[in-house]
């Protein structure tokens, strides 16, 4: 524990809440027009991942996938590393394991689906799909050289190195490894069915140009296409794809995307390797200065815009659908630190707002056929509190940034014209951040029931104090006179992080304080009187900084 207290310190100091700038509240005119579409909005924030495939069945796990499957109920999906590792199923940082594959002493194949089943049965009650990531290699197919140890020791404050263990290398017989794929995907099929396994993502193996794979290229070209040919040989249909590389992948997404479209195929021997998504990762850059975190949305806008030109660069595969399979403020979500200490409050969430809406619109300007953008966080089981991990909830209490997605699920997939006077450009974002005035941004769009919907945040770099911004909110298209709703996740609203700290930061919250803090992180609908006005209606709000806001109106 006290190794533990060496990074929690320095972000419970610098995740504290500075008190409020006195200065005046910054004007902002946000307009829409619900006359006016701009095509469609693609639900694609539904995906979310964790390295630790066990914490699903656990207590915290299941009550968080509870609330992922409210979302958007069946079309929610969840990536997780180690599904075929060897083990006994206990859980730890970054691993996991189900003792998917043994064999016995004369080399025959054990297939053990309890573990697993388990886990995928788990996501489907929950209202919950899998994206199914083919990996890692069971000990008894590595090929890593004797003595090698197959499960890493690695955990916060360790060099990241060091997670590279036997689970890391190619299978000693790849066509063993394609009917390990083969015989799990044939029993998925039979234990869920066709039509729902029609329904999941497949891809092999994660970011393999990165620490997660100690051969070659090629090598990995290899094992992605036997692993494809052994999903497809029990299901034709399945949705395969990948590679979920490091960023944008450089040399190594070219020569992917050459090989899947025009190369040999290594398991069939045909040319190019069956291809139904392009995954790739896109990772902020925050660092701590002047006794603050600073952000780097700038950096994982300028890895979304490379991936998509990779997506784009064969003609053959540019109309793929796109995932990026991890997309994060940055890389690790087990790993504290002063420059992590975003992670418990509103600037995680502000975040998200602001770097899902610049998504959307590279996505737009670049015509790229995005797919979704997973979030890497889930939850770290029986860890202390606000232990400030990248995750969505602590102790089963949800982090304002789960609430944000919560305001996206509330969108429509219909986008309106909808403009900010303070929103910072596209291209200023994606070369500089925001480090001057801050930028308060938004989206609207038209719900499947007819009303309009508009998302504002309020968002900077740096989290450091700073005025409130004073919206003057005017749709065009809508009655005044009335009223509106509006869900807020503030420094004051569906914030348990703050409510913890005003507690004095209990180790140990008894059951009273529990049912606090529940009620604290919990979005409460508030209602926005509307004002008649010319051709439609007006309604005013501060936001304070870091802070998000949907606003519901009646567009009859």
């Amino acid at each position: 524990m006290r190794r533990l207290s060496r990074f929690l310190t320095p972000l419970l100091l610098a995740a504290t809440i500075l008190p409020a700038a006195a200065q005046t509240a910054r004007p902002v005119r946000v307009t829409v027009d619900a006359a006016r579409s701009e095509g469609t909005l693609p639900p694609v924030w539904r995906f979310f991942g964790a390295d630790e495939p066990n914490y699903a069945t656990m207590k915290d796990g299941t009550k968080l996938l509870a609330e992922l499957g409210k979302l958007k109920r069946n079309d929610v999906y969840f990536r997780a590393h180690n599904l075929l590792n060897t083990g006994d199923g206990t859980a730890a940082f970054k691993w996991g394991s189900t003792d998917i594959y043994n064999e016995t002493k004369d080399g025959t194949p054990i297939y053990n689906w309890t573990n697993v089943d388990r886990i995928i049965d788990t996501y489907l009650a929950q209202g919950i799909r899998p994206y199914l990531q083919l990996g890692f290699m069971p000990e008894a197919l590595s090929s890593a050289p004797k003595g090698t140890p197959y499960r890493h020791d690695w955990r916060p404050g360790f060099d990241y190195k060091r997670i590279m263990s036997g689970w890391a290398y190619p299978p000693k017989d790849y066509d063993k490894w394609r009917e390990l794929i083969f015989q799990w995907t044939r029993h998925n099929v039979e234990r869920y069915g066709r039509a729902e396994v029609e329904r999941w993502y497949f891809e092999v193996w994660n970011e393999a140009n990165g620490y997660y794979w100690t051969a070659s290229p090629d090598d990995f070209y290899k094992l992605h296409d036997y692993a494809v040919d052994g999903v497809r040989r029990a299901l034709p249909t399945a949705r395969v794809g990948g590679p979920d590389s490091a960023g944008a992948g450089g040399a190594f997404m070219d020569g992917f995307l050459k090989h899947v479209s025009s190369g040999r195929n290594y398991a069939t021997g045909q040319v190019g390797t069956p291809t139904d998504f392009i995954a790739f990762h896109a990772k902020g850059s925050p660092t701590f200065v002047d006794g603050h975190v600073r952000m780097g949305i700038a950096t994982q806008l300028r890895e979304v815009d490379r991936g998509f030109t990779k997506a784009l660069s064969i003609p053959a595969l540019a109309t793929k659908p796109v995932v990026i399979g991890e997309s994060d403020p940055e890389g690790c979500a087990a790993c504290p630190g002063p420059e992590n200490a975003y992670r418990n409050g509103t600037m995680y969430s502000s975040y998200t707002a602001a770097s899902f809406a610049r998504i959307w619109e590279l996505a737009a300007r670049r015509k790229v056929n995005l797919d979704g953008v997973l979030t890497w966080a889930f939850e770290f089981e029986d860890q202390p509190w606000f232990a400030g991990y990248r995750q969505l909830a602590s102790n089963g209490i949800d982090l304002p940034v789960l609430n944000v997605f919560r305001l996206f699920a509330k969108l429509g997939n219909e986008r309106l014209a909808a403009t900010s006077d303070a929103q910072v450009p596209l291209d200023k974002v994606i070369a500089e951040g925001v480090r001057g005035a801050a930028d308060v941004g938004t989206i609207a769009t038209r719900t499947a029931d007819g009303k309009v919907a508009v998302l504002v945040w309020h968002y900077h770099d740096d989290d450091v104090a700073g005025p409130d911004a004073a919206v003057t909110l005017a749709v065009r298209g809508v009655r005044g006179g009335g009223r509106a709703t509006m869900w807020r996740v503030d420094r004051d609203n569906a914030n348990a992080f703050a409510a913890w700290k005003k507690m004095g930061s209990p180790i140990a919250p008894d059951d009273a304080q529990y049912l606090l803090l529940q009620k604290a992180s919990a979005m409460v609908p508030q209602p926005l009187t509307l004002l008649a006005g010319q051709g439609g209606a007006t309604a005013t709000f501060d936001l304070s900084r870091q802070g998000v806001a949907l606003i519901v109106l009646d567009a009859r």
